[in-house]
């Protein structure tokens, strides 16, 4: 028999993956920016970065507000804010406009994303796992639809066809969650920011690990389009890079959350940010599109298994009260992260070329990665499913 009490999950995350797709058309069609409008790599880099910059504001700021009893309301308003930033980003034809799209689009994304994994986690109980895979699945999914969805709007129908597509198919599931329950606080969370959660040393160190995992995005995004483009590789061989990259993260989303429940989230996210460490070295050095587009299809398998851990380890170091914030911090660092490495990387890659631009975003994320190790302790990294963290009182929030 299904249980009932899972069927906000599916929708709520089906809103979470309209979400992904909206950024995952950007992520495709910024080459096509600067060469239509005659942006600069920079510039591009700025597009890329300056909503995850927004989101991080937007996520620390307005995300706490998903414990004080209003998460359906941050995750409609975001969906609504992110659908106007699409309209401007997919009509824009300056760097000025399609910034500002970015600007709301960031905005929407933040408020609504601590929300929506709020509802997650409060209505998991003991698959905190599975479900904060089946999350991050449905986030991958919607990005790498992206792609599709350009590829087969763009030409016939011009930069803005995908993002209208987006927008309709979001007011659609948002008519459609109106009349679904949702489990609000009942004690709202009076403190207006969740920062103090960076006291507890194993909180800490999750977020510093999953920062590190957008940190690498940042810097990824910026250069994917760019480097194929300049490398001359097939525009359908881009596409369908992103679109096969996507695939193990989809498939294997739910796989990583038990994984991470079962074995320990520290270690397999630690372990799964090692190995994309060196798969960045190796695209530093790479010569053809069909060379990267071959490491990517084998990096994307260890991410899949991995990527999901950040988010298991606040969910399992973080209160149950007190979710939306503590999603919020790893979400609003995480877009930190990233939107600080995709400008870095674009001006490197314009300066310096592509080896220096991801050899510097591996240096980054592997002193992040192992700074996050020695912040969560040894017995943080020892936690699993059925063996709780133990928060030393000098270390709790209060």
């Amino acid at each position: 028999m299904v249980d009932r009490r899972l069927k906000p999950i599916w929708v709520f995350s089906t809103l979470s993956a309209l979400l992904g797709a909206g950024y995952g058309v950007l992520f495709t069609i910024v080459g096509d920016y600067r060469d239509a409008y005659g942006i600069s790599e920079t510039t591009v880099g700025w597009i890329i970065g300056i909503g995850f910059i927004v989101g991080f504001i937007s996520q620390v700021t307005i995300g706490p507000f998903g414990d004080r009893g209003h998460a359906r309301t941050l995750v409609y308003g975001g969906a609504i804010c992110n659908a106007a930033g699409l309209l401007l980003m997919g009509f824009g034809t300056t760097g000025g406009v399609i910034l500002l799209g970015r600007i709301i689009s960031g905005l929407g994304i933040g408020a609504a994303g601590p929300a929506i994994k709020r509802i997650v986690v409060v209505g998991s109980g003991e698959h905190l796992g599975r479900n904060l895979g089946r999350l991050f699945s449905a986030d991958v999914f919607g990005f790498a639809m992206g792609p599709v969805i350009s590829a087969v709007l763009v030409g016939p129908f011009g930069l803005a066809a995908p993002f209208l597509v987006i927008v309709g198919l979001t007011a659609v599931v948002v008519l459609a969650t109106l009349g679904l329950h949702v489990e609000e606080a009942s004690d709202p969370e009076p403190r207006r920011f969740a920062f103090d959660l960076l006291r507890m040393r194993p909180f800490a160190g999750a977020v510093m690990i999953g920062s590190a995992t957008f940190l690498m995005i940042g810097a990824f995004d910026a250069l994917w389009d760019l480097v194929h483009t300049d490398l001359q590789t097939p525009q359908w061989l881009a596409n369908l890079g992103i679109a096969l990259f996507a695939v193990p993260l989809v498939l294997l989303g739910p796989t990583a959350g038990r994984l991470a429940q079962r074995i320990g989230p520290f270690i397999v996210a630690s372990a799964g940010m090692l190995i994309a460490t060196m798969f960045m070295g190796v695209y530093g050095v790479l010569t053809t599109g069909v060379a990267i587009f071959a490491v990517a299809m084998v990096h994307s398998v260890t991410d899949g298994l991995s990527f999901a851990a950040s988010g298991v380890a606040v969910g399992m170091t973080a209160p149950e009260q007190r979710q939306a914030g503590a999603q919020g911090v790893l979400g609003g660092m995480q877009a930190l992260a990233a939107g600080v490495m995709a400008p870095v990387t674009g001006w490197l890659y314009q300066s310096h070329g592509q080896q220096a631009a991801y050899w510097v975003a591996a240096l980054v994320m592997l002193t992040m990665v192992a700074g996050g190790w020695a912040l969560a302790g040894p017995e943080a990294r020892r936690l699993k499913r059925g063996a709780p963290v133990s928060i030393d009182p000098a270390d709790s929030p209060r």
